[in-house]
Order: structure tokens, then C-alpha cells, then sequence
């Protein structure tokens, strides 16, 4: 980890500037021979020296991949800098293996942008670098863009015999013979996200083929796009707002559920691509992604791409290339599609930008939609966050004038917001967890042929399984949690480990038979809803039920297409779906996250509740949410129901405020683990007396514990946490840079697992 002397950066800007690059195959004319910084993939704070390797160079080497000699394997590492020179001696200096690319993969923003990253979040730049690629790409595979096709074999192309029995197989094969015989994947997986398993499946059996074909730049035939509908007064001013603006200024859209945010995007991008600009569009997660595509490509003129963990690793490096090619003129993706290189930018979009899931929790932890006001910023062009219930954080930067704050107060159309009632649970008879003046509802919506939507975020048959006779209950012994009872497979099951085992036949404390679940999951809530409405068609959208690639995407199509009256689901079902014949929404248990050990637990409540409500009454007929809980005077609930999500914000901001926590101060969380009960507070108070050793007595940090993680055990490790709080983010910053560093080499740092957390988002 050396550092080159002299340091002399070829960028971008630089690219023509003869003194500062080389001549192919030739060492440096005068001085000091060049030197390569190498970022490899490695938890190495630091870029490491290399020398050229023999051969023609890359007309400007900053940003392409080099193979490199690493101990005694090789690496793909990525170039950040050429200097004259390096302090480790010339003696030791190992060359670079062999240059990747002929010209940078990186451009000199993304660069720019994910060395910020890795220097904020304070994670090794390599592995940082590493993230913003395609798989494929990290390998070290070529920057050759190819199209994978799928083609019948010619015995199925003739005899739909060996598919006849697999509806999905039939329907694919069906397609293939109307175009010919082949198709582009990830057309044919656009318009049925299903297919995508039934393709590897018939692949596997040898009924079709893979075949990669080069791909022709501005070759997609795109239809012309379908007008919009008319924006009312409110959305007239928004767009209004966005498309006024010259270069760079964020927007906080907060519009209530089915008020027409999207509409807004759409137009805000028709613009930016009829100037021949691209637009970034990031949604939390996955199964947002098929809806919004099929509106991206019915409304904008231009090719359009997803980015996101469902697809192959092939057909996200296609997409990834595509946009840095500037073909792709719509990349739309979940969060990782924030390092999608864009060399015509014109509008970024954050949906629901409230969301957690546009962090990242593990390995690089960094937020998608702070780095998405980032690059707008350097970029020079709009940012738009939206969001029906927008984070404290972008509430607090709207007060401060750093967000333009633009509202949409009403639904759009003739839609109306939907009734609300709270349902007293306490003391009822439930039946799967539903209450008599659910089911009474139930009957109405659905008398009226109607969808009804059952919100319960619990997956599984019951979430406790207890000995009826001596209360003995079953928990997971490597967690600090219980069993969740599967009925369908007769399991137990660990939500947080993954562990499973049988259902005992009976308590092994005492030996009775009468085990006895506890509390509705979804799957009990199935079964209760049978019991209750026979006959009437249901679809359950959770992690267990969409398991499978292409699984959630089908789920969510037949949910659009009304194939189900009930609809049962987790978050996933939750948020920014479209569902105009759903006319009923229930929260089963919206007690769930009053009472969390995180203090953003119950802003997470408050979203959820809003969002999930949502849901109700989007098209023609009026909807109806009821929320059942056994807490109906909590605070909570009467300032939701009473006065709204923005009266809520307001005066959790005051309490934030007064406790001095964010969006009123900056927070970073040391982590340690392991299977030692004692180390990880060895560690953390090591870290904790190294730490406070290097803050002055007005250095505005302060360190607080080390204290047990609220899941203290976990995965059969045991855990604990320290956290770093200033009120200023500089000062957070400035102490984390001179701290961070020397982590690594504290009295017990080997004996642990450790990460460090900047701005965390869950403080589990």
C-alpha cells in the first residue's frame, strides 16, 4: 500500500495531454518511470504500485481494468492513477499482468463518485470499485456487449410434446415458434417475468439452446409512445418546478398514495430524452421493477433497461454496457443501478425514497439515494426524491432549503382517499388473526367483486410454537429468537439464521403432545380465509411463496390481473403497486412496530401504515382500511389517523431534535461479532478508550458504550455495537478518518468479526 511520488493523474481531462500519459510500449522520455495505482478487490484501504505492463497502453489508462499479480494469485484490479514513480523500491515493484480494456470501463465521474463512496463510508476502494461492475465484468470478462438469445431445438420447435404438461414451458415454446423459432431473453423475460425459469428449465432438459449474438447499437425498434394522461393543477406546478431548472437542484415530490407521482416522473423524463439526455430511475425493490417497466416503455421514446439482482449476470452486464454506450436511453434499477455509468445524463428519480431497501446493509453499506443526490450534483443536472411519506432526513433538508419541496396533496382522477378505522382487537375472538368486523368487511368487498388486500408483515404458520401443559416454547438455539412454525412443511424455522428443523411430535421439556402455535402468519391467515370465504380465489405474495427467479414478478402480474379476489402479502405487496380493483386494505397486526428497540421504528410504522393504506380505492370505487390492533389510544395512531403522515413528521422531527439524534446529528456504528461471548467487548472497549484518546475536548464526537446489539446472539455469534455520534457530520467525518484506520491493529481486532456503519439505517 504505497503511494506514488509525484502523483500525476490521467483523467479524463486529461486525456490529450501528452506529458501525462506515455508513449505505447515505451517508459517515460525524462524522470521517473510511470507507475500504475492499482484498486484491487481486497480489504486494502489503499490503491497498491505496479508497473505497465509490456505493450501498448490504453490512450487514457485511469479507469480501465489491469490484471495484476497478488501474492501468489492474480487479481483484476481497476487503474485510479498513474504517477512518476512509487516509494516502494524499483526492485520490488511487480508489473501488471496484462491491460483488460482498451479504453476506461469507469469514466472519470463514476470514478470520481465511487472513490467518494468508498472514502465516506470508509470501505476498502477496491471492493468498493468491484461493486459498481456487473459480475461478469468484476471477473475480468471483456467489455463486449452481446445479446443472449433463446432458440428452440428443432424437435420441440416441431412436437410440444415434451412441454404439454408444463404450462409456462408451453407458453414460452408457443412464443418462440410465433418469432420464428428465437428471441432476445430479456424480451421474452420482459414481457413474462416467468419465463425465466422455465427457460433454464427447458435449457437443462435440452428442448432449447443459448446463443450469444453481438449487439447492434441503436438497433431496438421503439414504438411510439403513448400520451399521458392530463396533469392536474398541482402536478402542472411540479413538473413546472423540475423542467424550469437549469443544471442541478433536488426535488422532495411528497404526493399521498395515488396522486400521480409516476405521471410527474414520466413527463420530467419525456423531456430529458427529447434533448437526447438519459434518465436513471431507482425503485427500492424488485417487484416494483415490472409495472414501472411496462409504463416506462408505453410512455417514453427510447431504449430502456433494469438493472437489478433477478436478472444473469450476462444480462446485467448487456444493460450496464449498454448505458455506458449511451444506447440505453431509460435505466431503471434497484439500488446497485446507482453506479450505472451515464454519459448523456439528464433527470435522476428515487422512488419512494423513504425505503429502506435503497441501503445497503451488508459488505459496501451505503445509502442509493443519498449517492443519487451525489452524482445529480456532479452531474449538473435534476434529482427528484419521491415518496408518499418522504424519510426525516429529506423532510429536515427541505426545511433547510437544500431540497425544493414540491406537493401533491390529492389523488389524481376522480380516485379518493380512502376511509380509515382502527379495529379494537382486544378481548375478540380472532379466527387466524381476523376479527368479526374484518370479516363482515370482507364479505361486503367481496360480495361487490371487489379485491381485498390482507397486509401481515409475519410470514409462516404461527410465530410461536409453546407446550400447551408446562409452556416450554421453541427457540432457535443459535439466535436470540423463536421458531417459526411452517405448518406446510412441517417445520420450525429461524427467520434470521436460516435454521430448520422438525416439528416434535411433542414438548421435549416435558413430553406432552399439546403444542399449540401462537399468532397468525400468513400461511394461518390462508388457511383461515378458506375456512371462512370457500371458493373465493387467493394469492399469497411472501418469501415463501416467491422463493424461485421470476416467482415474485408472476405473483405480482396475476395480482394486477385480478386472477384473486384475497391477496395476502408481506411489504413486498405493501408499496407502489397499482392495484385499481383493491378496494379493501387490513393491517392484521399494525402493533407490530410501536414498540421497536430502534429509534426510527416508528417512522417505519408510520410509512408502512400510510403506504400499505395506499393501496385502497386507487381506481373507480371508494376504498377502506381498517387496522387492528390492541393499542387504539396510542399516540401513533391518533395523530395518523386524525391529522395525517405530515403532522406525525413534524412532531417526530421535534423529538428528534430534542434527543439529539438524526436528521439533527450524524451517527456511524462500530459492529463486532463472534462466537467468544467476551470479544466482541474486549474489542469494541478498546476501540471505544483509542477513539476518545484522539477526540480533544471540543472535537464535537462522542462514543457510546460498547452495548449488546438489540438481537444480542445471532447465527450462534454473539454481538454488540459502539456508536459515534457528532452533531456536525464534518466532525463525524474528520474523526472517523483518523480513527478508522487503526481499527485493524487494536488488542482483540483478530479475535472478532467487525464493520463499520456510516449513516446507519437499521441499528440492529
Amino acid at each position: 500500500m504505497a503511494a506514488c511520488s509525484s502523483a500525476m493523474a490521467v483523467s479524463g481531462s486529461m486525456a490529450d495531454d501528452s506529458s501525462a500519459r506515455p508513449d505505447a510500449g515505451h517508459p517515460c522520455a525524462a524522470g521517473l518511470p510511470p507507475v500504475l495505482r492499482v484498486a484491487v478487490p481486497r480489504p486494502l484501504q489503499e490503491a497498491l504500485d505496479y508497473r505497465p505492463p509490456s505493450g501498448a497502453w490504453p490512450d487514457d489508462p485511469v479507469g480501465c481494468r489491469v490484471e495484476v499479480p497478488l501474492g501468489r494469485s492474480r487479481a483484476v484490479g481497476i487503474v485510479v492513477e498513474v504517477c512518476r514513480g512509487s516509494e516502494v523500491p524499483a526492485a520490488r515493484l511487480r508489473a501488471a499482468t496484462a491491460w483488460v480494456d482498451e479504453r476506461p470501463l469507469l469514466d472519470a465521474e463514476l470514478l470520481e463518485t465511487l472513490t467518494w463512496a468508498a472514502r465516506y463510508y470508509r470501505y476498502p476502494l477496491g471492493t468498493a470499485l468491484a461493486t459498481g461492475l456487473p459480475g461478469p465484468l468484476r471477473q475480468g470478462r471483456p467489455a463486449r456487449r452481446a445479446v443472449a438469445w433463446w432458440r428452440l431445438d428443432e424437435r420441440t420447435r416441431e412436437d410440444d410434446g415434451p412441454v404439454r404438461r408444463a404450462p409456462r414451458q408451453a407458453e414460452l415454446r408457443r412464443r418462440l415458434v410465433e418469432a420464428g423459432g428465437a428471441a432476445p431473453c430479456a424480451t421474452l423475460v420482459a414481457e413474462q417475468p416467468a419465463w425465466q425459469r422455465a427457460g433454464r428449465l427447458m435449457e437443462r432438459a435440452g428442448l432449447l439452446h443459448r446463443e450469444y449474438h453481438p449487439a447492434e447499437r441503436g438497433a431496438e425498434t421503439v414504438p411510439a409512445p403513448r400520451p399521458g394522461p392530463e396533469l392536474d393543477a398541482d402536478q402542472q406546478r411540479a413538473l413546472a418546478a423540475i423542467l424550469d431548472t437549469e443544471g442541478y437542484a433536488a426535488f422532495l415530490l411528497e404526493g399521498v398514495t395515488g396522486s400521480g407521482k409516476t405521471e410527474v416522473y414520466l413527463q420530467a423524463a419525456a423531456r430529458a430524452l427529447a434533448s437526447g439526455r438519459q434518465v436513471l430511475i431507482l425503485v427500492p425493490e424488485i417487484g416494483l421493477a415490472p409495472q414501472f417497466l411496462e409504463r416506462l416503455r408505453e410512455r417514453l421514446r427510447g431504449s430502456v433497461v433494469v438493472l437489478h439482482s433477478g436478472l444473469s449476470g450476462a444480462d446485467r452486464a448487456e444493460a450496464w454496457l449498454a448505458a455506458r454506450d449511451g444506447d440505453a436511453a431509460v435505466i431503471l434499477g434497484t439500488r446497485s443501478a446507482i453506479f450505472t455509468p451515464l454519459p448523456r445524463p439528464g433527470l435522476i428519480v428515487v422512488d419512494e425514497e423513504h425505503d429502506p431497501s435503497l441501503a445497503q446493509q451488508e459488505g459496501f453499506r451505503y445509502s442509493a439515494r443519498d449517492l443519487a443526490v451525489l452524482r445529480a450534483r456532479t452531474l449538473d443536472v435534476p434529482v427528484v426524491l419521491g415518496s408518499a411519506t418522504p424519510s426525516l432526513e429529506s423532510l429536515h433538508n427541505a426545511r433547510a432549503g437544500r431540497y425544493t419541496h414540491l406537493r401533491l396533496p390529492h389523488r389524481a382522477g376522480e380516485a379518493r382517499a380512502p376511509s380509515v378505522q382502527l379495529v379494537d382487537i382486544r378481548s375478540r375472538r380472532l379466527v387466524g388473526g381476523i376479527s368479526a368486523p374484518l370479516q363482515e368487511a370482507l364479505r361486503r368487498h367481496l360480495d361487490a367483486g371487489s379485491q381485498a388486500l390482507l397486509f401481515l408483515n409475519r410470514r409462516g404458520y404461527a410465530p410461536v410454537l409453546t407446550c400447551h401443559a408446562c409452556g416450554w416454547v421453541a427457540e432457535c438455539h443459535r439466535c436470540d429468537a423463536r421458531l417459526t412454525y411452517h405448518r406446510s412443511r412441517g417445520q420450525l424455522r429461524c427467520h434470521h439464521c436460516g435454521y430448520s428443523a422438525r416439528l416434535p411430535a411433542a414438548c421435549p421439556d416435558c413430553g406432552a403432545a399439546d403444542l399449540r402455535p401462537l399468532g397468525p402468519g400468513t400461511e394461518r391467515l390462508e388457511e383461515a380465509l378458506t375456512e371462512l370465504f370457500p371458493g373465493v380465489g387467493q394469492l399469497r405474495i411472501d418469501r415463501d411463496t416467491t422463493r424461485r427467479r421470476g416467482e415474485l414478478e408472476a405473483h405480482l402480474a396475476a395480482a394486477h390481473r385480478g386472477d384473486a379476489q384475497l391477496l395476502i402479502g408481506t411489504q413486498m405487496l405493501a408499496k407502489g403497486h397499482h392495484l385499481p380493483a383493491v378496494t379493501l386494505v387490513a393491517v392484521i397486526d399494525v402493533d407490530q412496530g410501536l414498540f421497536g428497540a430502534d429509534f426510527r421504528a416508528t417512522e417505519r410504522l408510520a410509512q408502512l401504515v400510510v403506504q400499505v393504506a395506499g393501496r385502497a380505492g386507487r381506481g373507480d370505487q371508494p376504498g377502506e382500511v381498517l387496522l387492528q390492533t390492541r393499542h387504539p389510544e396510542h399516540p401513533l395512531l391518533r395523530v395518523l389517523l386524525e391529522r395525517g403522515y405530515p403532522a406525525f413528521a413534524e412532531a417526530h422531527l421535534a423529538e428528534r431534535h430534542a434527543a439529539g439524534l438524526p436528521p439533527y446529528a450524524a451517527l456511524a456504528l462500530l459492529r463486532a461479532e463472534s462466537v467468544n461471548a467476551d470479544a466482541p467487548y474486549l474489542f469494541l472497549e478498546s476501540a471505544a478508550q483509542y477513539g476518545r484518546s484522539r477526540v480533544g475536548a471540543d472535537g464535537g464526537v462522542e462514543l457510546l458504550g460498547p452495548v449488546p446489539a438489540p438481537m444480542e446472539r445471532r447465527e450462534g455469534r454473539h454481538r454488540a455495537q459502539l456508536m459515534i455520534r457528532a452533531e456536525r457530520r464534518v466532525d463525524l467525518q474528520r474523526f472517523l478518518v483518523s480513527w478508522s484506520g487503526g481499527l485493524g491493529s487494536l488488542e482483540g481486532a483478530r479475535q472478532v468479526r467487525w464493520s463499520l456503519d456510516v449513516d446507519p439505517v437499521e441499528m440492529v
